[in-house]
């Protein structure tokens, strides 16, 4: 018995990274998955997710196109009676100090974070409020709870996402539905891997180290934290942001220990 035996999920982003990890996960934990993103998934991330659930599906799916976000959700509702489940972890990267950062770019990257997660949470909240009940998951971002240098448009998108799912959690928690959100330190991804070319390896070294446990983490480990947030487990959790970020924010290195000879300290 899986813990998500007879639920119905919806997961955008999902050809690849945290949403390809989640919608797996989903699928092996007993979930009919509605897996949604912009492009195709890779054969074997296809095969892996029907062969773990063959009634769940993959959908092409721009979230900033609202007419369909709303058909997408209409189309798996009526496929599967209900929707029990949605993880919004459909991203772009995108920063740069203000002074320099084009209009455009800014709009690209608050369209397919913020309000692509908006509107897909705004048109699962109808079957979700007809059945009351219902879990939401949102990936936000470590850049959502703190800054960093040059994070800027990103950062802003992340924390709207966080805001957003607390205000969900505020509006619709007394009809039995619950929102969350979790917030990744640097996960290897596809999107993230940019961080290790050209002049960029230096500081991506650098973010590395600042998470405590020394490593990125792995998108299997971020859908582990989805998946408890999506479960019966954390029944009476909603609002949180969970930080799944290795230590990352959890406070800083100052070199103290390298001082006394301590560095090596719990390794």
């Amino acid at each position: 018995m899986g813990r998500f035996d007879g639920c119905v999920a919806l997961v955008t982003g999902a050809a690849s990274g945290i949403g390809g990890a989640t919608a797996l996960a989903l699928a092996r934990e007993g979930a009919r998955v509605a897996a949604v993103d912009v492009r195709e998934p890779a054969p074997e991330q296809r095969e892996a997710l029907l062969a773990a659930s063959p009634k769940s599906a993959f959908h092409e799916l721009d979230v900033r196109e609202e007419d369909a976000v709303a058909a997408t959700v209409r189309q798996t509702v009526a496929a599967a009676g209900r929707l029990d489940v949605v993880v919004n972890a459909a991203g772009v990267a995108g920063g740069g100090p203000v002074h320099l950062l084009d209009g455009a770019e800014w709009d690209r990257v608050l369209d397919v974070n913020l309000k692509g997660t908006f509107l897909v949470c705004k048109h699962a909240l109808a079957p979700m409020m007809e059945q009351r009940g219902g879990r939401i998951v949102n990936v936000a971002s470590v850049e959502g709870l703190e800054a960093t240098d040059g994070s800027s448009v990103y950062a802003a998108s992340k924390a709207g996402v966080v805001l957003l799912t607390r205000n969900l959690a505020v509006d619709y928690g007394r009809l039995g539905i619950r929102a969350n959100c979790v917030c990744p330190g640097l996960i290897d991804t596809p999107m993230t891997r940019m961080l290790f070319q050209g002049e960029l390896v230096e500081p991506g070294r650098r973010f590395v180290a600042q998470h405590q446990l020394g490593r990125e983490g792995r998108p299997e480990e971020v859908a582990a934290a989805i998946l408890f947030l999506a479960s019966e487990e954390s029944s009476f959790v909603t609002g949180h942001a969970l930080a799944v970020d290795g230590g990352f924010t959890a406070g800083h290195r100052m070199g103290v220990l390298e001082m006394l000879g301590l560095g090596g300290a719990g390794r």
